[in-house]
């Protein structure tokens, strides 16, 4: 008997879990050697069983690494298979796989979707659910793809699409000798490029989810509406150390990439963690430390030191760099509108390097840098300190630094509504000088927290300097300090006016400034200025009187517009703009001035005006009719709101 279990082989049966596979394979001689032996096939059967105990899951997962592919075009309707993913704890499980049919170029051209149906008691109990994609599905011992795709909200049946093992395999592998790595990298030069303009740029932006109809009579075959439609299944983004304020006001950002936001935790590091193989979970980490962020799904496939996973984009970055690790399941939540897994991100384990149209893949090994972050938020109840780390991304760094924030403010027991906030600190720039962050915010009676003006004020900066048009910059510290005051400090200008309606070359003359605090008595607050002795007599200066917002207005559009001279005036511009809790007043004459990259140069003579006509202004430059005589600022502990002029002829 020793000789004959020694000589079989081992390969799973359709529709059979790992170990009745493997103990049918072993007993598969026996089986046909007459009725009579019956009752010993039933001893064998359960020796086996019993010696085989809980080794034959491992078998199986060690077999599984490098299975033979099963090529599409040997895909035919009513095929039975077995897929493999984890319900709970570290187990993974088989259920059940029927193929119904091909949808040819559902994703676009020469990008079919299998379609299938799950059986078996779990999946047919919790439907396809939100981890699950990547799930690798086998036929005959042979993998034909991963569970990517599923049925849209409120539909339960455990329908679902796989994407062909060959499209996944057929992504960039990033070595050097690969001939998609270096197509895709001549496509885009040696240089990652920034993501497009816009300040206020935020995932929410992107398109829809994308949906894909099915044809009716595939749709009646598999028993769903005549307007059903695929689309991708749903990964896990699960945060711990969250204010739940965080996940509402955060979650809908994620949601054009089908994450489904949920509360986590993570696992420590393991020594086993990096031994991974189909159907095991992984997370990709966006942000780890006393906060963490992470989206998980399952293994498909190991080749050497590369891990294919997901079977759909996660959120289509194309090269990416991220920390791979480990995923650990808690447990499966069964929902009508959209069962998911609980799960907790354990050690580290490589890097996630490519996120493309049929899977993501990564690399066991090194982990990549990530920012250090470090937030200080101080209430009269006392101080603390948030230490946490985020990837480098231009279209996610900005966004996690704005949640970061949001989260430290709002996950402390002294934060109330109806505080005033002040923000320092710095971006520390690799090779360049820092961006120093210094502002106040006020509370409004708008129906969102208070901390959201923080958050978008920090995710804002982030977004100008990831969206320069110069340079990808690297950046190697961020760290800020919030103080919050609980109360309203703001005060609005009502009017201005000057003790004197006409004045000569060098006279000193003040402005008194009407300003209203907020529900208090209005007040008066001098500020004096100067006639610049070279004033031209006969004319008239105008006397602005504002807030920070106005004045920074023109030069910010010059820089939206890429007319700066790289990342160094960039940040110049940014470390020069006016902050909201000065009072300032500007002496503004009646001659041209030009802006000139990040420099402002006014009283430009009409020759160079006439060479530089306004319609004819090279990208860098614009013209302003006005030019700057003087500014002068009060500090004040309120936020300043509105804005007045005043004029003052010249004897």
């Amino acid at each position: 008997m020793a000789r004959m279990i020694g000589a079989l082989r081992i390969e799973n049966l359709e529709g059979q879990t790992p170990r009745s596979a493997l103990v049918n394979n072993m007993l598969s001689p026996c089986l046909k050697v007459s009725p009579s032996k019956e009752l010993f096939r039933h001893l064998i059967l359960a020796a086996i069983a019993l010696i085989l105990g809980s080794a034959a899951a491992p078998a199986v997962r060690a077999a599984a690494d490098q299975p033979p592919i099963l090529p599409l075009e040997q895909v035919k309707p009513g095929m039975r298979g077995v897929g493999y993913t984890i319900f709970a704890g570290d187990k993974i499980e088989p259920f059940e796989v029927e193929v119904i049919g091909i949808l040819p170029n559902l994703m676009g051209p020469k990008q079919s979707i299998i379609l299938v149906e799950l059986h078996g008691d779990k999946a047919e109990h919790t439907g396809v659910v939100a981890g699950m994609s990547g799930s690798p599905v086998y036929i005959d011992g042979k993998l034909m793809g991963a569970l990517s795709l599923k049925f849209g909200v409120f539909v339960k049946e455990p329908l679902a699409g796989v994407t062909p093992i060959e499209d996944i395999l057929s992504i960039p592998t990033g070595d050097s000798s690969d001939p998609k790595t270096l197509s895709v990298r001549s496509s885009v030069g040696d240089k990652a490029e920034p993501a497009a303009p816009g300040w206020a740029a935020s995932l929410a932006s992107a398109a829809p989810l994308p949906h894909y109809p099915v044809p009716e009579k595939w749709a009646q075959v598999a028993g769903a509406p005549g307007d059903a439609y695929l689309e991708p299944i749903a990964s896990p983004l699960v945060f711990s150390g969250f204010a739940p304020a965080t996940l509402r006001q955060y979650a809908g950002e994620w949601a054009p990439y089908g994450m489904v936001a949920a509360a986590g935790g993570t696992a420590p590091p393991a020594s086993d963690d990096a031994k991974v193989v189909p159907g095991d979970m992984v997370s990709m980490v966006l942000v780890q430390g006393d906060i963490s962020m992470s989206a998980a799904c399952t293994v498909t496939a190991v080749r050497e030191d590369r891990v294919y996973a997901c079977g759909h984009p996660l959120f289509g970055l194309g090269a990416s760099d991220m920390p791979l690790a480990r995923g650990r399941t808690l447990t499966t939540l069964a929902s009508d509108f959209n069962s998911t897994k609980i799960v907790n991100a354990g050690g580290v384990i490589g890097t996630l390097t490519e996120d493309r149209l049929t899977a993501v893949m990564g690399r066991i090994g090194p982990a990549p840098q990530m920012i250090p972050v470090d937030l200080t938020v101080v209430t009269p109840a006392g101080e603390k300190q948030f230490h946490s780390e985020m990837i480098s991304n231009p279209k996610l760094t900005p966004l996690l630094m704005g949640i970061i924030a949001f989260n430290g403010l709002t996950q402390n027991t002294a934060y109330g509504e109806g505080s005033t906030m002040k923000l320092s600190g710095d971006i520390n720039i690799n090779g360049h000088s820092p961006v120093s962050l210094e502002d106040m915010y006020a509370p409004t009676d708008q129906f969102v927290p208070d901390g959201t003006f923080v958050a978008s004020s920090v995710q804002t900066i982030f977004t100008r300097i990831f969206s320069n048009p110069y340079e990808m910059p690297k950046i190697d510290k961020v760290t800020l300090r919030v103080e919050s005051t609980p109360d309203r400090r703001v005060v609005s200008i009502l009017n201005a006016w000057s003790e004197l309606s006409e004045a000569q070359p060098g006279d000193p003359v003040t402005i008194k400034v009407l300003l209203r605090p907020y529900r208090g008595t209005p007040i008066i607050r001098d500020v004096p200025i100067t006639i610049p002795a070279q004033a031209t007599r006969g004319s008239t200066l105008r006397v602005q009187v504002s807030d920070a917002d106005s004045l920074n207005r023109i030069p910010n559009l010059v820089a939206a517009q890429g007319r700066l001279g790289g990342l160094d005036q960039l940040i110049s511009l940014l470390n020069r703009e006016r902050r909201n809790n000065q009072l300032y007043v500007t002496l503004l004459k009646p001659t041209p001035t030009l802006l000139v990259e990040d420099k402002e140069l006014p009283d430009a003579p009409l020759s160079q005006i006439n060479v530089l006509d306004q319609k004819r202004l090279p990208g860098n430059s614009a013209l302003l009719r006005e030019s700057t005589a003087g500014q002068w600022s009060v500090r004040m502990d309120e936020i300043i709101s509105g804005s007045t002029s005043v004029f003052i002829k010249i004897k």
